[in-house]
């Protein structure tokens, strides 16, 4: 009975600015988002790359999520969402401290002119985790594409620096306050934030880290494919925290907004399929799930700012332009085929989001916009808003591209001078063993282990010299008996 008291309105811990009934849908958004990446990315990388990188793929989703949360409440979410520094940064500061987090929730930098500054009815605490959950799951988007050949120590010393020098420029100047935010472009829940940027650091992390071993590039088929579906449809229901915790209240637009998302999810989804069984005479299941998340990921940018009508236009597309430059396009072009894009998160993340931030400004509602854009008079093109708001989200999208693709650059060239980016080949050819010394399905697997003194190197006369190729290594294995597969 003495606990009842402390939920009292009037009591300390539920002040008058604080409503209970928001608080509590953002941290349940919070959790589902969280779910996304833990476990749903995680078991979803496990399982869809090549047995042999199943642990190694599912760890570089798990670190990056972990390794964000410090980075986050040590310097990342005051300069994504703090007092401004630059139209394009807030200024650094720690989220530690109970005078901060207990506060309500509070984005300074929003305040601009007309515009009131966004004040959720809820602790800065609050804020702070769910936007952590989002900075979390743009680096495991990223790592989608440099499995299976990235070093691992140069991905722990990657994940950090991106997450203050990129993620957080992108999220202030679409959502802190920043130039983009007061000019208008639209970005209703991380479609240019999360998802563009994440595509194209993608791209351009696997452009410098180079290619897959050619045999792993030929044939990289999934360990299982039920988990890989299981992983998919956790990132799917998760998504409802993802798009409906948006409006930072339980408000109407969190139910437009979620009710949206699945539409263009259910409706990609069908479209991908659809052009699968026409075009390759066979539904793929990994198709299926790629359609899914271009669904996903396309409506994003404008999920409670449409109608649903538009939402089941948005997935039409999303199921079908994402499909034809990953089939089609992808194939004719020198630079696509040329960088090795584990699980093309270009054609799912960048070509969706971008595809679907361009549908927003198109078909955003004055309505809908109202109730969630504190910047006045915004609105799609199609409801008045004219060429120019199509033009904001194109030169938006332009910010994004060039920023991800020169610092995610500045990044690893950096880090390439202290540790190799990419596994050596003799490592390459074993995989998790190599790489941690555990495999995922030890009790039926190859058996092989990874012996530095086998594979790697050979004392010889008191130093260390290589043992030989790849190929004579192999044939070594070969002769005493020890069964390689790739």
């Amino acid at each position: 009975m003495a606990a009842s008291g402390a939920y009292a309105a009037g009591s300390p811990a539920v002040p008058d600015w604080l409503n209970k009934g928001d608080n509590a849908w953002q941290l349940t958004a919070a959790t589902l988002v969280g779910i996304q990446s833990m476990p749903g990315l995680v078991v979803l990388y496990g399982s869809i790359v090549k047995k042999k990188w199943a642990v190694n793929s599912a760890f570089m989703a798990l670190y990056a999520y972990a390794s964000s949360l410090l980075v986050w409440v040590l310097v990342g979410f005051r300069m994504a969402f703090g007092e401004r520094l630059l139209p394009f940064w807030g200024k650094a500061g720690v989220a530690l401290s109970q005078g901060y987090l207990v506060g309500r929730a509070s984005l300074s930098a929003t305040a601009h002119g007309e515009t009131p500054r966004t004040e959720p009815f809820y602790p800065e605490a609050t804020l702070v985790m769910f936007q952590f959950e989002f900075a979390a799951i743009t680096l495991v988007l990223l790592a989608g594409s440099v499995l299976g050949r990235m070093n691992i120590k140069a991905w722990m010393a990657f994940t950090p620096l991106w997450l203050i020098f990129s993620y957080t420029v992108g999220a202030f100047s679409l959502w802190g306050g920043g130039f983009l935010y007061h000019w208008g472009v639209i970005d209703y829940s991380g479609g240019y934030v999360i998802h563009l940027s994440s595509g194209v650091a993608g791209f351009t992390a696997a452009y410098w880290v180079g290619p897959r071993l050619k045999s792993d590039r030929e044939r990289f088929s999934p360990n299982n494919i039920l988990l890989m579906i299981a992983g998919g449809g956790l990132l799917w229901m998760g998504w409802a925290g993802f798009n409906g915790g948006a409006p930072y209240a339980a408000n109407i637009t969190a139910s437009i907004a979620v009710l949206n998302t699945n539409v263009s999810a259910a409706t990609s989804l069908l479209t991908w399929t659809c052009l699968d069984v026409i075009f390759f005479n066979k539904p793929s299941v990994i198709g299926a799930v790629q359609g899914m998340m271009t669904g996903l990921v396309c409506i994003t940018p404008g999920a409670g700012l449409v109608q649903t009508w538009a939402a089941v236009i948005i997935g039409i597309f999303a199921g079908s332009v994402p499909w034809f430059t990953m089939m089609v396009l992808h194939k004719k072009s020198a630079l696509l085929m040329r960088v090795d894009d584990t699980l093309a998160v270009f054609h799912t993340h960048a070509v969706a989001g971008l595809l679907g931030g361009l549908l927003t400004g198109l078909l955003a509602t004055p309505e809908l916009m109202r109730m969630e854009s504190p910047v006045p008079g915004l609105r799609g093109a199609f409801y008045g808003g004219g060429i120019g708001q199509l033009g904001k989200q194109l030169a938006g999208a332009a910010f994004v591209v060039a920023w991800n693709v020169v610092v995610t650059s500045l990044i690893l060239l950096a880090i390439g001078l202290v540790v190799p980016l990419r596994m050596p080949d003799e490592e390459l050819m074993i995989g998790d063993d190599a790489a941690h010394g555990e495999e995922a399905y030890a009790l039926w697997g190859d058996g092989e282990k990874f012996d530095a003194t086998r594979h790697d190197t050979a004392r010889v006369g008191g130093g260390i010299e290589r043992e030989g190729s790849v190929e004579q290594r192999l044939a070594g294995m070969g002769a005493r008996g020890v069964t390689i597969q790739l």
